[in-house]
């Protein structure tokens, strides 16, 4: 079932401001130990494969999984792709279902044991991941990342705090959700060039600055490794930067959010 691991020896024991991160997404599990201070990994990450279907009990094993590989005893934050609201699952996305409704706390506090958990939406882990390390760690205010892919993820931070669950992929802009006009799966579908698909991201975070006024926007998504290639289309007036933390920001921000004692 593993991926990737770390290596043979990984730490068993908490370090001063260490904790686990899990990020789940609809093809992996990767965790890592997060080292705070840096915002850095522990060693190596390690991923499992998300089972199929990605049921709440399946992906809580797999959860489990990821931990135990690091014989770890501390706290662990777990990112997943759903809103959390009073603990409760509220949506899924590329996951099972039958997560609409699950008590997330008492699932994996099963499966966990007595380590102290917190659990958050994927894009508010990578938000606040790259709020305090990456990308936006020179910006004071409102900063705001958005996730490209086939959807539209989004985090709003306030000086460094979380603002949860804002999914404004799902704001309408003009006729159409946003992430109906401006996912990069829509550039897919569509066969847009970078240069048309930047006409209608800019349309979408024009939309977004005029009712948050954000001091600047973090590009994610796979599409955010191509940066250089559509944000300088773009035509909105706040700054976009490209994320920089990449395929460990879910695994930080969760990993962030359990040593803050954060529990949407």
């Amino acid at each position: 079932m593993s991926i990737e691991s770390a290596d043979d020896n990984p730490t068993s024991s908490p370090g001063p401001n260490q904790a686990v991160g899990v990020d789940v997404g609809g093809s992996g599990i990767k965790g890592g130990i997060v080292d705070l201070d840096t915002g850095e990994l522990v060693g190596e990450r390690y991923k499992v494969l998300t089972p199929q279907p990605a049921t709440p009990q399946a992906v809580a094993a797999g959860i489990r999984d990821v931990v135990e590989h690091f014989d770890w005893n501390g706290p662990v934050g777990v990112a997943l792709p759903v809103v959390v609201t009073s603990g409760i699952a509220r949506t899924a996305a590329n996951i099972d279902k039958a997560w609409i409704g699950t008590d997330i706390y008492e699932l994996l506090g099963a499966e966990l044991g007595g380590r102290r958990l917190s659990v958050l939406n994927d894009a508010d882990a990578a938000g606040m991941a790259e709020d305090r390390y990456g990308a936006g760690k020179d910006y004071k205010g409102v900063v705001m990342l958005l996730t490209f892919g086939t959807g539209i993820g989004s985090a709003i931070m306030f000086n460094g705090v979380l603002i949860p669950n804002t999914e404004l992929g799902h704001m309408h802009v003009g006729k159409k959700e946003a992430e109906h006009q401006a996912s990069s799966k829509v550039k897919e579908d569509n066969d847009l060039s970078y240069s048309e698909w930047a006409v209608e991201v800019s349309k979408v975070l024009a939309a977004y600055e005029a009712l948050f006024w954000p001091e600047v926007f973090i590009a994610g998504g796979g599409i955010s490794r191509k940066a250089h290639k559509w944000i300088p289309h773009l035509t909105n007036r706040t700054p976009v930067v490209p994320a920089t933390l990449q395929n460990t920001a879910g695994i930080v921000g969760a990993a962030m959010a359990v040593v803050a004692g954060l529990r949407p």
